[in-house]
C-alpha cells in the first residue's frame, strides 16, 4: 500500500486532513500516550482494521522529533516480527501514522492463561525477539526501549507471533550515542554509566526480559520505601552498574543452565564482550534443544503477580536525578567503568512512556505533573506528564530535545 505524500525538504507538500478521513474511518481514542493519541482506524476500501498514531504539531518540537524519527526509522524496516507502518499522511498541524493491528496479548497475559508454560515457551519468544533484533541490527538501528510491554502477540491464534512495537525511541547508530533514554529497570551499565553505547543496549534489554519471564522476577529491584523512589533509583541503578543479581532459590532452582548461561552472556556488564543478538540466536538455548520441557508456570506466574502488582511498581512518575548524582566515587565500589564527564552527556529529563502491564489487575491510570524539585536538582527535573502504570517506566531524553 502506498504511501501518503511525506517530504522532510524545506517546501512540504502536505496532506489535506479530508485525505485521511476519505481512506480511513478513525474511531474514538483508545490510548493516549507522551506523543500521540492512539486510534483504531478501518480502511474504507477493504474494511481491514489499522492502529493510527496522531501527532499534534503544536504539542512542541519533542512531539515533531519524535513522529519524524518513527517514520523514517519504519519506512525502513520490514521484517515478520516487528509492526509494520502501512500509511503515513502529513497535514500542516499533524502527522497520521497508521500500522498493522496487533490483537492478541501481551506476554504477560499469555503466560497467566496458560495451563503448562516451561522454557521452551520462553524460548521461543525469545528467538523471534531476537530475529527481529538481528534484523533491525545489521541496518544499524537501536531499539533503545525493548521492554515487555513492547512485546505483544500478532494475534489470538494458537501459534501466533510475537511482534515489537513503539519505535519513537529508535535511532540510527551512525557512532556511538551518549543520550540517556529508556526504562529504568531495562537500562544497560553504559547507559545508568553516562557512557557512549550503541546495539549491545538492545542484548541487554532482551536479557532482562528474558530473566523475568523464567523467574517472575526483576534482576534488578530495590525493596526501598515506596515513597523513598530516590533511594529506589540510586540503588536500582548501582545494581544495574555492577551487574548484581543472582540466580536465586527456590525460583531458579528448576531453570537450565543453558538458560542461566544465556541470561549472563546477555546481561554482561561489559558491552564489548556482551552476546551480540546473532549470536545469542546460535546459543543452544534458542537454536538447540538445550530449553527444558518442565511446567514452571506455577511459581512463575506466582511472582509475576506479586511483583507487578506492588504498589511502587505502579508508581511511573518519579523524579529521577540519579543520573547526576551517579558519580564516578558512587561507582568505585561496583567495579563499573567509570561514567563519562556529566557534562558531555547533558541533563537528564524523565518522561513517562504510558504502556501498562498487562498482568497488572486494573491498574488505575491517573495523569499527573510533578513539579518543585529541590533547586539543587531543577536542571534535571521536567514536567512529567503521563499516566499510572506498572511497572515504572521512564524514558529519559536530553533537555535539548525539549525546545520547540
Amino acid at each position: 500500500m502506498p504511501f501518503g505524500c511525506l517530504t522532510f525538504g524545506e517546501k512540504k507538500d502536505y496532506n489535506s486532513p479530508s485525505e485521511v478521513t476519505d481512506k480511513y474511518d478513525l474511531g474514538q481514542v483508545v490510548k493516549s500516550e507522551e506523543f500521540c493519541e492512539i486510534f483504531r482506524a478501518k480502511d474504507k476500501n477493504t474494511q481491514k482494521m489499522y492502529t493510527c498514531k496522531k501527532f499534534l504539531k503544536k504539542d512542541g518540537r519533542k512531539v515533531r522529533k519524535a513522529a519524524k524519527n518513527e517514520i523514517l526509522i519504519l519506512k525502513m524496516v520490514k521484517h515478520h516480527n516487528i509492526l509494520q507502518l502501512v500509511d503515513v499522511f502529513e497535514t500542516r498541524k499533524e502527522y497520521f501514522l497508521f500500522l498493522e493491528l496487533a490483537t492478541g496479548r501481551e506476554v504477560f497475559d499469555w503466560i497467566l492463561d496458560q495451563g503448562y508454560y516451561s522454557e521452551r515457551d520462553t524460548s521461543n519468544v525469545i528467538r523471534q525477539v531476537l530475529e527481529a533484533v538481528a534484523y533491525l541490527h545489521s541496518l544499524r538501528i537501536v531499539h533503545r526501549n525493548l521492554k515487555l510491554e513492547n512485546l505483544v502477540y500478532y494475534n489470538r491464534l494458537k501459534h501466533s507471533k510475537i511482534v515489537i512495537s513503539d519505535f519513537h525511541l529508535a535511532r540510527l547508530e551512525n557512532g556511538l550515542i551518549k543520550e540517556p533514554c529508556g526504562t529504568p529497570e531495562y537500562l544497560a551499565p553504559e547507559v545508568v554509566g553516562r557512557q557512549r553505547y550503541g546495539r549491545p543496549v538492545d542484548c541487554w534489554a532482551i536479557g532482562v526480559v528474558m530473566y523475568i519471564l523464567l523467574s517472575g522476577n526483576p534482576p534488578f529491584y530495590d525493596e526501598a520505601d515506596d515513597d523513598d523512589y530516590d533511594s529506589h533509583d540510586k540503588n536500582l541503578f548501582r545494581k544495574i552498574l555492577s551487574g548484581d543479581y543472582e540466580f536465586d532459590s527456590p525460583y531458579w532452582d528448576d531453570i537450565s543452565d543453558s538458560a542461566k548461561s544465556l541470561v549472563a552472556s546477555l546481561m554482561e556488564v561489559d558491552q564489548d564482550q556482551r552476546l551480540t543478538a546473532q549470536e545469542a540466536i546460535n546459543h543452544e538455548w534458542i537454536s538447540g534443544n538445550a530449553a527444558s520441557d518442565k511446567n514452571i508456570k506455577d511459581g512463575v506466574c506466582a511472582q509475576i503477580e506479586k511483583n507487578f502488582a506492588k504498589a511502587k511498581w505502579k508508581k511511573a512518575v518519579r523524579v529521577t536525578t540519579l543520573m547526576k548524582r551517579l558519580r564516578a566515587p558512587d561507582q568505585s565500589d561496583s567495579g563499573a567503568s567509570s561514567p563519562a564527564p556529566e557534562a558531555s552527556a547533558g541533563p537528564v529529563t524523565p518522561n513517562i512512556t504510558p504502556l501498562p502491564v498487562a498482568a497488572t489487575p486494573e491498574p488505575s491510570h491517573t495523569s499527573l505533573e510533578v513539579q518543585g524539585a529541590r533547586a539543587e536538582d531543577t536542571t534535571n527535573v521536567a514536567r512529567c506528564n503521563g499516566e499510572m502504570l506498572s511497572p515504572p517506566q521512564l524514558n529519559m531524553e536530553t533537555r535539548e530535545e525539549q525546545n520547540g
